[in-house]
């Protein structure tokens, strides 16, 4: 019992020592580490990454056609009904952002973890409520296993800092990305419901775009890719999240017991569904446990939008919705707030059990 508590406390001042450097995992790097620290060991788990005998890809699925022809749109929907229900992911193509917003705004977020660390330190913190919350695993002290990148949160909807609040190596791209990405996002839930056979405005009209917090993490090289993850096991507490990532690679989605790579695709965006959204839609819609792995190579880069109102005082609370409940189909979760959902997931942390299972009745 005695060397268990003198491992805890241990683990407890590295963990300490880790984040009063305010560098995160980059200034770790950027010392020269050649060997990865404790904090970040990371035990294998039980399912499989054997590529030969992974055949699976997720649907890449082009919008092209969304709004010109109705035999077009309805085999969008059923495409992103198929990939939502079996998957929990897809990417999409022809989505209305430029791919030169797409780049510019990856260049945005390697801006600024190229900066100095004294530069960036005016970011670093454990304060959610701050308008910039920069620092290195928002469940550094919940989680079993530290991941092995830095991140940075902004919350862009429906309260948005101001310019001059927002960091100047990104400021002006991310705004710009923000407004695309709202509009991108208000289109999927319009595909969503009509997936769901509800009237295309249902998600809409019952704040599931309202908000959006933006997380974009740095994933530097590392050492020994094979003892630690970019991003531990997990999924999303949001509606929806669409991500850009980069050229590097290392998302997954766990499926059938695989972990399946979600390959990097030029100009595409990433859409995952959400504990919340699966909470609404009674498990018709699934959110889709997943993970990033490190790697020797980099660092990657991403953006994720996550479209939540977690840290708004809203009162309204969210449920099955009736439309799609029925004798046979009765409600399996209990009625939530967005912000109580968000504060049992950060307190859960990722990497165990999901916090959507404690909603359900």
């Amino acid at each position: 019992m005695v060397l268990k508590n003198e491992h805890s406390y241990e683990r407890r001042s590295e963990l300490i020592a880790f984040d009063n450097t305010q560098a995160g995992v980059k200034g770790l790097v950027d010392a020269g580490v050649k060997t990865v620290p404790k904090i970040f060991y990371t035990p294998q788990d039980a399912y499989s990454n054997d590529p030969e005998k992974n055949q699976f890809s997720i649907p890449v699925i082009d919008l092209d056609g969304i709004s010109k022809d109705p035999i077009q749109h309805k085999e969008i929907i059923e495409k992103i009904r198929d990939a939502s229900e079996v998957w929990g992911f897809f990417q999409v193509v022809n989505h209305g952002i430029p791919r030169s917003v797409l780049e510019e705004m990856l260049n945005g977020v390697r801006r600024f973890y190229e900066q100095d660390t004294e530069v960036k330190k005016q970011w670093y913190t454990r304060d959610t409520s701050k308008k910039v919350v920069y620092n290195s695993n928002f469940d550094l002290f919940k989680s079993a296993s530290a991941n092995w990148r830095d991140t940075t949160y902004c919350n862009m909807a429906p309260l948005p800092p101001s310019a001059d609040e927002l960091p100047d190596a990104c400021r002006d791209i991310l705004i710009e990305y923000v407004e695309q990405v709202k509009k991108l996002g208000r289109s999927l839930f319009e595909l969503l419901s009509e997936a769901l056979g509800l009237n295309p405005s249902y998600l809409n009209d019952i704040g599931c775009s309202e908000g959006l917090a933006v997380l974009y993490h740095c994933y530097p090289a590392c050492p020994e890719p094979e003892l630690t993850l970019g991003a531990g096991k997990h999924s999303d507490s949001d509606f929806l999240t669409v991500l850009l990532q980069d050229h590097l690679g290392g998302l997954q989605v766990l499926h059938k017991n695989y972990w399946v790579d979600i390959p990097p695709v030029s100009g595409a965006l990433v859409v995952n569904v959400g504990e919340l959204l699966q909470l609404i839609s009674n498990d018709k819609l699934k959110s889709i446990a997943h993970r990033v792995l490190a790697s020797r190579v980099g660092p990657r880069v991403s953006m994720a939008s996550f479209f939540t109102t977690g840290h708004s005082l809203s009162s309204r609370v969210y449920g099955p919705i009736k439309e799609l409940l029925s004798e046979d189909n009765p409600a399996r979760y209990r009625e939530t707030s967005v912000k109580d959902y968000a504060d049992h997931y950060n307190a859960t942390g990722i990497g165990g059990k999901s916090a959507l299972s404690d909603f359900r009745i």
